[in-house]
């Protein structure tokens, strides 16, 4: 691995669908996911890993994925439509951006710390997280 950067892998369940992320890397930085309280994220054990659309990239599947959108329409929830699975999506607090399910990876990344997050009061705390998907 590219000590400059983490070069990470994932999918979803049936394979179908692939992406990669090469997220930038700086001595001695740990990388956070977020553990989003929220009906959706609870509901599906999603954990968030927020890169920039930059360096996110599907491999394959485009034509496999669905999409839910609901509420402020926005965050648009892509799933494979084989496996059900949500690997990534474009979340509405960083729609500049991709979030990655962590537990989607093929690896997980040496030294990952997850954090928690409100998202139950999003509108408050959703600002926190804005920087995330910036280069």
């Amino acid at each position: 691995m590219d000590k400059a950067h983490w070069e990470l892998e994932g999918g979803c369940h049936c394979g179908a669908v692939r992406f990669q992320a090469r997220i930038p890397r700086r001595p001695g930085e740990v990388l956070v996911a977020h553990a989003c309280n929220c009906s959706m994220c609870e509901m599906v054990g999603f954990q968030h890993l927020i890169v920039p659309a930059a360096a996110f990239e599907l491999l394959q599947g485009e034509g496999d994925l669905t999409c839910y959108i609901f509420n402020s329409g926005v965050a648009r929830h892509y799933f494979c439509r084989h496996c059900g699975v949500k690997s990534f999506y474009i979340p509405r607090s960083n729609p500049d951006g991709y979030s990655i399910n962590l537990r989607c990876l093929d690896k997980q990344p040496e030294g990952v710390k997850v954090e928690p997050f409100d998202g139950r009061n999003w509108e408050r705390n959703a600002g926190a997280l804005a920087h995330l998907s910036r280069d």
